[in-house]
C-alpha cells in the first residue's frame, strides 16, 4: 500500500472512524450486496466476525502510518542514535580531523566541511571538530607572523643548488694514507705559526703552506698546470677568505696575544682551507 509516497506494512494503516455504527451498517450493505443465492445455507458467522474485525480495527481513533514512515525513511526513527565522532577526544588538532601538518588550507577546510557534516547530529562532535579547526587555523597565523628558520631545508636546498652541485663535483676522497700525509704537513706549520710568532708574520710558513700544496696536488693529479692552477687558486681563496672572517665573523682569542695576533689567526684559517685543496681537489 503506498500512503502520501511512503510505503509500508498495510497492517500498520489506521483508517480514522467518526461514527463506528455507520461503517457497521456500509459493510453490511455490502455483505448483502455480495451474498450468494445459497448464502441461507451458510451459517451467520461470517457477518459478525468481519463486523467484529472492524470494531477491533477501530478501537483508536486516527493517527498517522507509522510503520510507512519509518519503511521510508529506513527504521524506527524512535530508536535512532547520533553518531559520534570516533576521534572526538584525541588532543593533536591534527590527528583528530585526519590531516596532515603539511596540509594547506583548502585541505584543512575541506576536511572541517566533510566532518561537520557528517556528524552534525551530535552537538559535543560538531564542537570538537570546529576547536580542532580553529587550533590549525590560528597556528597557521602565528607562524606566518613569527617564521621559523627550517635550517635542514636551507641545507637541503643549498645542496641541491646547482654552485654547490658544481663546487661538490670538483672534489673527491682520497685514500686514508693520503688524507694522513697532508693532515701532518699542515699541522705542523701551524704548529710552527702559533708557537713562533716573530714580528714579521708568518711570512716563511705562508709560503711553504703554498708550495706543500702544490706538491700534494701534483702528486695525486700528476698535472703540472693543474697543480699550479688548483695551489695558486686556494691559496688566494683561503687568505682573503681568514681574513674576511677575521675582521667581521672571529672575535680577538685571548690565547694568540701581541701585534701579529691578526695575522696568526688568519694563516691558521688559510692552513686549514688549502688542507682541504690539497687533499680532496680532484
Amino acid at each position: 500500500m503506498t500512503v502520501s509516497g511512503l510505503t509500508g506494512n498495510p497492517c500498520c494503516l489506521r483508517i480514522p472512524l467518526h461514527d463506528p455504527k455507520t461503517l457497521s451498517r456500509r459493510f453490511s450493505v455490502f455483505l448483502n450486496a455480495e451474498k450468494p443465492k445459497d448464502s441461507a445455507k451458510l451459517p451467520g458467522v461470517k457477518r459478525s466476525h468481519l463486523a467484529g474485525s472492524v470494531q477491533r480495527c477501530n478501537i483508536k481513533e486516527t493517527y498517522l502510518v507509522k510503520c510507512a514512515m519509518d519503511a521510508s525513511y529506513g527504521g524506527d526513527m524512535t530508536n535512532d542514535r547520533p553518531v559520534i565522532f570516533p576521534r572526538i577526544h584525541v588532543r593533536d588538532p591534527y590527528k583528530r580531523l585526519g590531516i596532515s601538518r603539511e596540509a594547506s588550507e583548502d585541505e584543512i577546510q575541506a576536511a572541517r566541511r566533510f566532518l561537520v557534516n557528517q556528524y552534525a547530529g551530535h552537538k559535543p562532535s560538531v564542537d570538537a571538530i570546529e576547536s580542532a579547526h580553529d587550533k590549525i587555523i590560528m597556528q597557521k597565523f602565528y607562524d606566518r607572523k613569527n617564521p621559523k628558520i627550517d635550517f635542514k631545508k636551507k641545507v637541503r636546498e643549498m645542496k641541491q643548488s646547482r654552485f654547490m652541485q658544481f663546487v661538490t663535483s670538483r672534489f673527491q676522497t682520497p685514500s686514508t694514507n693520503v688524507i694522513i700525509k697532508t693532515a701532518i704537513a699542515f699541522l705542523v706549520l701551524g704548529a710552527l705559526t702559533f708557537l713562533f710568532p716573530t714580528e714579521e708574520g708568518p711570512t716563511l710558513q705562508v709560503a711553504i703552506s703554498l708550495i706543500a700544496t702544490i706538491y700534494f696536488i701534483h702528486d695525486r693529479l700528476k698535472s703540472k698546470l693543474r697543480a699550479f692552477l688548483y695551489g695558486a687558486g686556494s691559496f688566494i681563496f683561503a687568505w682573503l677568505l681568514g681574513t674576511f672572517l677575521m675582521v667581521s665573523v672571529i672575535p680577538p682569542l685571548p690565547l694568540v696575544k701581541g701585534p701579529r695576533s691578526f695575522e696568526v689567526i688568519t694563516s691558521l684559517i688559510t692552513y686549514a682551507l688549502l688542507w682541504v685543496s690539497s687533499t680532496y681537489l680532484k
